[in-house]
């Protein structure tokens, strides 16, 4: 199956302030945020404690110029909030106040604006950095994107791995990649050698369908290469250890199904499947695999 490309990308058409990234301090303690801002006031973000880099996701809504995001603690509970009063999105400098809700301890936000992540024909920017919401154990990712000016598309032109706590480079990977959103970038253990890997997400198709970039540890080197590993809506499996594909065409009338299993860093086919809707029978039914190329 052949599959055109979503223009635009809903996710990237529908927010009015785009991804905005500042940096400052809760207290004395020296922080950096990223917020994305949807049309309907529905807020995600992204802040770090400098000191740690630890990236930790935040949630909420801006309403009548009041921003508030809040932190959830693993019983996803609000642990924690961000509140930003007469919030002005275009300001280069904002103030809050984050508020521990458990003990109502709270300390001044006061942070400056670095640059803001907008879309358009005429907005352009070459290589800013953006934290990204996961991580794994002694590192952190950011991802560096470029848009051109005659473009509508943000991309993602590499991956920087960063050291916590000390900031240094640990290594930069070069690709070609859609921006989505703030959340480009997952963390699993995609060649089942229990090891964690990372993966970036590379392009949305017609339908569901999307792709990524699967970066797998090598113990060897503690660095991380590109695999081989591609397919559409890729999942993976940690207990079966397989990876299934669900490719959808034709709004949904055709559907491809195969499932793989992990040999030396490679996938290796297990079974595929076929399936088009049948007028008749009112469902989708098994056909041969050829009909669905």
């Amino acid at each position: 199956m052949k599959l055109s490309l979503l223009l635009p990308l809903l996710l990237l058409s529908c927010s009015i302030h785009a991804q905005t990234s500042y940096k400052g301090f809760i207290g004395k303690y020296p922080i950096e945020l990223v917020t994305n801002i949807y049309s309907d006031g529905v807020a995600n973000a992204i802040y770090s404690y400098s000191n740690y880099d630890e990236p930790i996701a935040i949630v909420g809504e801006l309403k009548a110029k009041k921003l508030i995001l809040f932190e959830k603690g693993t019983d996803n509970k609000n642990t924690a909030s961000l509140t930003f009063d007469n919030f002005d999105p275009k300001s280069k400098t904002i103030e809050g106040i984050w508020l521990d809700l458990n003990t109502k301890k709270q300390l001044n936000i006061t942070l400056t604006k670095l640059f803001d992540f907008n879309y358009g024909d005429a907005i352009e920017w070459t290589n800013q950095e953006m934290m990204q919401p996961v991580s794994l154990p002694g590192h952190y990712f950011k991802l560096v994107t470029s848009k051109m000016k005659d473009e509508f598309y943000a991309k993602v032109t590499a991956v920087k791995i960063y050291e916590k706590k000390t900031d240094k480079l640990i290594q930069t990977l070069e690709m070609d990649c859609q921006l989505w959103g703030l959340n480009n970038i997952s963390v699993d253990d995609f060649n089942f050698d229990g090891i964690n890997d990372f993966s970036v997400f590379e392009s949305s198709y017609a339908g569901p369908n999307t792709s990524s970039l699967y970066f797998l540890f090598d113990p060897k080197t503690n660095t991380y290469f590109e695999s081989s590993f591609s397919g559409i809506s890729l999942e993976f499996d940690n207990n079966t250890k397989r990876i299934s594909e669900h490719n959808q065409c034709c709004a949904g009338r055709q559907h491809t199904m195969a499932l793989y299993k992990v040999v030396d860093n490679e996938m290796v086919l297990v079974e595929q499947h076929c399936y088009i809707w049948d007028e008749e029978k009112e469902d989708l039914v098994e056909r041969n695999i050829k009909e669905c190329e």
